[in-house]
């Protein structure tokens, strides 16, 4: 039997999912595009702002390298969720006054992308905004026979190890439920359970959304209006690609 994570498991499918970075190494370099998917609320705030033109720099977390890194760039460096100004909160990005260029650093959704950025073919970021304007520029983009290796970021436990994130597999399953409505097909098992998942919990989105240990953590936090923005199902038309470092607008 191979380890657990070997990438042949997934291999005769087009649409694979997995979780967290080890996922990531483990089906994305076999594939033709990686997506990211941290709901609560790194690609949300990615799409926040790509819808306003601005670009998304992603990297693992705030340290002091990450200032260089923002200088080097010439963007605004934002902060952890509650910080002054412009930080991790979607909220934060729609509200920021000429926001262009801006290094968004996270343990999850940022430090994923901020990985993939050197060894993946194409990355995009997706959450539930911008989940089926997604899927169709995937559909006419990339060809029927294409690899998609779709990557929930998930969430830490206190001692550093994955936590499986609901809101994150309902961003990945909205997303793989515009493939399989735009026409693609075959896709993993463990892609179809996401999809499956999203088409449950879509009559009362919003309402799992602040139910879940994320959301619920946030609005005890007293960010409930971040979980509101990363429900708005589809409220963008603008898909976020990597290039050049950065998400902007494709």
């Amino acid at each position: 039997m191979s380890e657990p994570g070997a990438p042949e498991r997934q291999l005769p499918y087009s649409v694979r999912f997995e979780w967290g970075l080890d996922g990531a190494r483990a089906i994305v370099p076999h594939a033709d595009l990686a997506v990211v998917v941290d709901v609560l609320s790194f690609t949300t705030c990615v799409s926040v702002a790509v819808d306003r033109g601005a670009r998304v720099f992603p990297y693992p977390w705030s340290d002091a390298a990450a200032s260089e890194f923002a200088a080097h760039h010439g963007a605004v460096l934002a902060g952890p969720r509650g910080s002054a100004g412009l930080s991790l909160s979607p909220v934060s990005i729609r509200r920021a006054q000429g926001l262009e260029r801006v290094v968004l650093p996270s343990p999850n959704g940022s430090a994923l992308s901020h990985e993939l950025a050197s060894s993946a073919r194409q990355v995009v970021a997706v959450c539930l905004r911008n989940a089926a304007a997604t899927a169709d520029w995937v559909h006419t983009s990339l060809p029927e026979d294409a690899v998609i290796a779709v990557i929930a970021a998930g969430e830490k436990w206190t001692g550093g190890s994955l936590r499986p994130a609901l809101e994150d597999e309902l961003g990945a399953g909205a997303f793989i439920a515009g493939l399989a409505a735009a026409g693609r097909r075959n896709f993993a098992p463990e892609a179809q359970s996401a999809a499956a998942a999203f088409d449950a919990a879509e009559p009362r989105l919003a309402a799992v959304l602040r139910g879940c240990s994320s959301g619920r953590e946030l609005v005890d936090r007293g960010f409930s209006e971040d979980v509101v923005i990363a429900a708005e199902l589809d409220g963008s038309s603008v898909v976020a690609v990597l290039r050049d470092g950065a998400f902007q607008a494709g």
